[in-house]
């Protein structure tokens, strides 16, 4: 089964492309945006995984702007989608300040997405062992952290 990967600020466009790959019986994995962006996307039973934007936010005074909050990852559960990162993002930028923003919401998500028994992906890695051990930097259990690993 090949990837359809749906990367758009429109909803209307996002649900055609969505729509389009289910009829050519593709797997639908969609870059997540805004909050807002990503609950319609969630909602949608024919997405198969979410890939999480960490970059381009305004985060607010006690919570950070990571896109995904404890309601998206029931979404997610109940519509059987998985969330997943892109290590890229990191390798994009130099500058030490946006990466400890960027690591900073990775944080805040894994929290949400191991407190709702979510399926996670690691997206872009080289070396397995270093995503293993990034993953349980970031606090995911032992467990949830080789079937990431193991399963790619």
């Amino acid at each position: 089964m090949t990837n359809s990967i749906i990367n758009t600020e429109n909803l209307n466009e996002a649900r055609k492309l969505i729509e389009k790959a289910n009829k050519e019986d593709k797997r639908v994995i969609i870059t997540g945006k805004s909050i807002d962006f990503n609950r319609i996307i969630l909602e949608n039973k024919r997405v198969n995984m979410l890939i999480l934007s960490h970059e381009n936010k305004k985060d607010k005074l006690k919570q950070r702007d990571s896109g995904l909050n404890h309601i998206l990852c029931k979404l997610a559960k109940q519509n059987n989608i998985i969330l997943a990162f892109d290590i890229n993002e990191l390798k994009k930028h130099q500058d030490k300040k946006t990466n400890a923003l960027i690591l900073a919401r990775m944080l805040q998500n894994i929290k949400l997405i191991k407190k709702a028994r979510n399926k996670f992906k690691l997206l872009n890695y080289n070396d397995k062992h270093q995503a293993f051990s990034f993953l349980l930097t970031l606090g995911l259990p032992t467990n949830m952290a080789k079937i990431v690993v193991e399963t790619d």
